[in-house]
């Protein structure tokens, strides 16, 4: 049961906040290329500080990223170009903080991460009384509105917290699109805009998570000649060489990570019917889970890419209009690292006091140990000394639908997100060590 007389619960204006925000296209540019609705995420940025602010939250900052982020070590190819080719890209994806209740010490504060973008792909919000369906119902504006529900549930149990504890919230853009969190979370974290435990809010089934992959991209790409389809044997088909290459690729890569997912995504050379493309490419996204890990999948990587060019020789070298393709193909393929070199959030293993919070006083279940995590922000978490970090959230990436049509979030998982936050927060109150105050953050608000 939990340690407060009423359980919390999503109000009508929690609700008609969360439909106002499902309403609210806050897509990057990452993520639509310049197509669909223009990014508002000022204008949701605003809308949540405002909800917050009822229930005694100040904003510390309401900002883009500073640009010298996009030249750090572990910033995506992509997002880089995305930034030289669009002179507004960090301008349009602001991050908030909010703080409720004075600067504390961070052994007495607790921080909340939500991301306010989204994946591409916008519809009217709707709620039928019992699901909310609209594009980051559960990854992640849902989480965001409960979260306030959670809280405000927490603070009439126990006053102490926003005086004697403090609550600090990123709501953060750059957290899709492949963006890794760079120039949304990562600075934050970097500028002191922590706790003593920090939860990421993403759907893990009511679950803490205390581990988080990191994701690496790369591109394998043909360069080679084009043809005429009327002499498909004079040029490189890298049509047929790629789709060689990721049915390989998708057979033979999985099995040899052994911390991690492999995703064999996109695949491109062109769209006419009546040419043979000699040039194209094939992206592939690797988790893993921690940084040696990650050089294995490299290796992993090219290791089987090596197998599937010469599997390719092999069985297209008697085939007269894939000769040439199969006698070129490793010299006209070549791979490229779009993104690669991020932390992992790795399991601190047996942390007493967090789990003695999450598990004993909340009434949380940990994530299994033998079911894969998954990729979020709070990888920039890892190392931090004396902090505790997990993901938690409502609902299942998959089931709900999240980043496909459809995306959905049952008011009732809401409501039970909301009474995990409240639990979490009043056993925090009341068993936060005391501490010394220490320098923390320098605060600016931008409007």
């Amino acid at each position: 049961m939990p340690d407060h007389a009423r359980p919390a619960r999503l109000s009508r204006t929690d609700r008609e906040l969360l439909l106002h925000l499902l309403d609210t296209p806050t897509a990057g540019p990452l993520e639509t290329g310049g197509d669909g609705p223009a990014v508002q995420l000022w204008e949701a940025g605003r809308a949540y500080a405002a909800a917050a602010g009822a229930l005694g939250f100040t904003v510390v900052r309401h900002a883009p990223a500073d640009p010298a982020v996009l030249d750090r070590d572990g910033v995506p190819e992509t997002v880089r170009e995305a930034a030289a080719r669009e002179p507004g890209f960090l301008a349009c994806q602001p991050s908030l903080v909010l703080r409720l209740g004075p600067q504390l010490p961070h052994n007495t504060t607790l921080m909340f991460n939500v991301h306010l973008d989204t994946v591409a792909g916008w519809w009217p919000a709707r709620f039928d009384g019992t699901r909310f369906s609209g594009r980051g119902a559960i990854d992640a504006k849902g989480p965001a509105v409960a979260l306030l529900a959670g809280i405000r549930a927490a603070r009439a149990a126990e006053p102490a917290l926003g005086t004697r504890v403090g609550v600090v919230i990123q709501a953060v853009a750059g957290e899709e699109g492949g963006a890794m969190g760079t120039f949304g979370t990562r600075p934050l974290v970097e500028q002191g805009f922590i706790g003593r435990l920090n939860l990421f809010c993403e759907p893990t089934g009511h679950r803490y998570l205390p581990r988080a992959t990191a994701s690496m991209t790369a591109g394998v790409h043909i360069r080679g000649e084009d043809a005429v389809d009327d002499h498909p044997e004079a040029g490189h088909n890298a049509t047929a060489l790629l789709g060689h290459l990721s049915s390989h690729l998708a057979r033979t890569l999985p099995p040899r990570i052994t911390d991690g997912r492999v995703c064999v995504a996109g695949l491109h050379t062109g769209s006419r019917h009546n040419r043979v493309y000699g040039t194209g490419q094939l992206l592939l996204n690797i988790s893993y889970g921690s940084p040696a890990a990650g050089r294995a999948a490299e290796a992993a990587l090219q290791q089987s890419l090596r197998e599937a060019l010469a599997d390719f020789t092999s069985v297209a070298t008697g085939t007269p209009d894939l000769a040439r393709t199969a006698a070129d193909a490793a010299a006209i393929t070549s791979l490229q690292w779009y993104k690669r070199g991020l932390p992992a959030l790795e399991d601190p293993g047996r942390t007493p006091w967090a789990e003695a919070l999450l598990a004993d006083q909340a009434g949380l279940t940990r994530w299994p140990a033998d079911e894969p995590p998954f990729t979020c922000d709070a990888v920039w978490m890892n190392g931090v000394p004396d902090t505790y970090t997990a993901v938690l959230g409502p609902g299942h990436l998959g089931a709900n639908r999240a980043h496909a049509d459809g995306e959905y979030a049952d008011a009732a998982e809401l409501d039970r997100y909301a009474d995990d936050i409240a639990r979490v927060l009043i056993g925090f109150t009341r068993h936060a060590p005391a501490a010394a105050r220490r320098p923390d953050a320098e605060e600016t608000t931008t409007a």
